[in-house]
């Protein structure tokens, strides 16, 4: 299930990736990449909800890639800094968390039985 989970996290990565690149791409190569991230995006992510349960899977993908871009877009293209955009990004994290703690312990009961 390890694999599955890297995938998922991978999956969040380019999709950070290819939401920062809709808004800075300005040339056919940064357009290339985005089309490219949003592929290796959405294939991990239907790679690791084959074998994971999807609802949770889903969950952490975009919750987990919602606070990336919104701390990328802060840290490197200057986005002002709000407190409460940072508090709801860490309520955000702390269900994206929940849910994934909850579902190892499903899966883990699963395999007992």
């Amino acid at each position: 299930m390890k694999k599955y989970w890297n995938l998922v996290w991978l999956g969040v990565l380019f999709e950070v990736c290819w939401v920062v690149g809709l808004k800075h791409a300005d040339s056919m190569l940064t357009w290339g990449l985005t089309i490219i991230a949003i592929y290796v995006s959405m294939h991990a992510l239907l790679v690791a909800s084959s074998k994971l349960p999807t609802g949770t899977t889903y969950a952490v993908f975009t919750g987990s890639g919602t606070a990336g871009t919104v701390l990328v877009e802060m840290v490197v293209f200057g986005e002002p800094f709000q407190l409460m955009k940072i508090a709801l990004i860490l309520l955000l994290l702390v269900g994206v968390i929940g849910l994934k703690v909850v579902t190892k312990k499903v899966e883990q009961e699963g395999v007992q039985e």
